[in-house]
Formats: C-alpha cells, sequence, structure tokens
C-alpha cells in the first residue's frame, strides 16, 4: 500500500533554538472564538446524543474481554502539557507492556469487539469528553506519545501551538495505517522516520490557515470514511 507524501517545504517556519516553544497564532474569529464554541457545543451535543452507542460499546466490551471500558493514556496537548487520553478499549489487558508502542494489522493483542471499534474509529468517541475539558478539539493535530514528542525537530513542535484533535488531515491520508505498517519489517522505524514526519509536516500547513468551511470538510470526510466508505484502496485526500 503506497502513500503520497507532501512536500515538507509547503508550511514550514523559521529554526527555532533549542528548548523554545514554536507558536502558530490564530487569525480569524474562527480560529480564536469560534472553533473552541463549536468544540464545546458539538462534544456535548455527541455526547448526548451519542449516549445509547456509548452504552451498547460499554456492554460489548465487558461480556468479551476482561478489563476495563475505558482505556487511558498519556498524550502531550497544546503548549506540551501533559494529559489523559480516553479511548474504548479495544486491545487485551496490559497490552502496551507486550509489543509495540504502534498497533500494526493482525496484532493479536487486540480483541474481536476491538476490530470493529478500530476498524470505524469507534474506540475514538470517549474524546468527546476530552473536548469538553478543554483538552482537545475536534478537529487538530493528533496528539502523540510522550517517546515520539520527545525527537520531534524545532519545527515540528509548531504542532504544540493547537489543541490536539480528534480528527486532522493526516488522520484521513492514513485512514489505514494499520494495514501500511504491516507491510514493513520494522514498523516502529518506519512509522518514527516516514509516516509520523509526513503526518506533521499535514498537520503544519493545516495550522497555517483555520477555517470554519475546513474543518467542518474533514469532520465530514472523517464520519463518511468511518462509516460509509471502507475501500482501502481509495485515494487520500489531500489538504
Amino acid at each position: 500500500m503506497s502513500i503520497q507524501l507532501i512536500d515538507r517545504e509547503n508550511g514550514q517556519g523559521r529554526i527555532l533554538g533549542d528548548g523554545e516553544q514554536p507558536a502558530v497564532s490564530p487569525r480569524g474569529f474562527y480560529a480564536k472564538h469560534g472553533k473552541r464554541a463549536l468544540d464545546v457545543l458539538s462534544a456535548t451535543l455527541g455526547l448526548i446524543v451519542l449516549s445509547p452507542v456509548f452504552a451498547l460499546v460499554a456492554c460489548c466490551i465487558k461480556l468479551t474481554s476482561r478489563g476495563p471500558v475505558l482505556y487511558r493514556q498519556v498524550r502531550f496537548g497544546k503548549g506540551g502539557r501533559q494529559f489523559q487520553i480516553l479511548k474504548f478499549r479495544s486491545m487485551v489487558v496490559d497490552a502496551s507492556k507486550t509489543g509495540l508502542e504502534i498497533t500494526v494489522s493482525g496484532d493479536i493483542r487486540v480483541t474481536a469487539v476491538g476490530r470493529f471499534l478500530r476498524r470505524h474509529k469507534v474506540d475514538e468517541l470517549p474524546q468527546l469528553w476530552n473536548v469538553i475539558r478543554g483538552d482537545m478539539s475536534l478537529v487538530g493535530p493528533r496528539p502523540e506519545l510522550p517517546s515520539y514528542v520527545a525527537e520531534y525537530t524545532p519545527e515540528q513542535r509548531t504542532v504544540l501551538s493547537a489543541r490536539p484533535g480528534i480528527t486532522d488531515p493526516a488522520s484521513l491520508a492514513y485512514r489505514h495505517e494499520e494495514e501500511l505498517l504491516a507491510d514493513h519489517k520494522d514498523p516502529e522505524q518506519f512509522y518514527r522516520t516516514q509516516i509520523l514526519p509526513d503526518k506533521l509536516a499535514r498537520n503544519i500547513v493545516y495550522l497555517q490557515e483555520i477555517t470554519l468551511r475546513r474543518d467542518l470538510r474533514i469532520i465530514f470526510n472523517t464520519v463518511s470514511s468511518s462509516f460509509l466508505f471502507s475501500d482501502k484502496t481509495q485515494d487520500r485526500r489531500r489538504f
């Protein structure tokens, strides 16, 4: 499976000194005020409307595997602040202690229910609570593990200037990331050296121009790709 990488020269800023925090100043009313309002209203409505789905998923997880319904993991958010991201548990208990930090297609740690949740991104729904809390946004650079953030270049740290999101342009481009990783002998190395840099480059470009229309398009494409279009050969959208 091939992925078309974007030009990394696009959207890169100046070289920052060691320890200097990069920043992308929001431009326009939506980026400064409207985005947060959309986040809170949409996430609150989503939790209410999807509460039956939450209950059904919780029952399925508890009835089919041992362990808690929710999985918590430390990620880096805006300004480099750590927070606990929430997900429906899709893997066996203590999966993070056995195996890679990333997940590849066919990973034996993923439960039967978890495969469905991950395929349709249902495992990410509890992050609506992270959005209400202010840890995350509906759309923004996906938060990474501390071990990956520690290796960011000064330019890549630009993504820490904004709230991380439930979805982003990179999530759409790498919709079938697990299958892509499974094609490589060293998936961890391939993720660190190829996929992650390209994800960060895409999100830096996104941060240069945040608009309501763009966010709504990303949300729509995320929902449609999760539930309506499952063709793995579908062309990757570029934003």
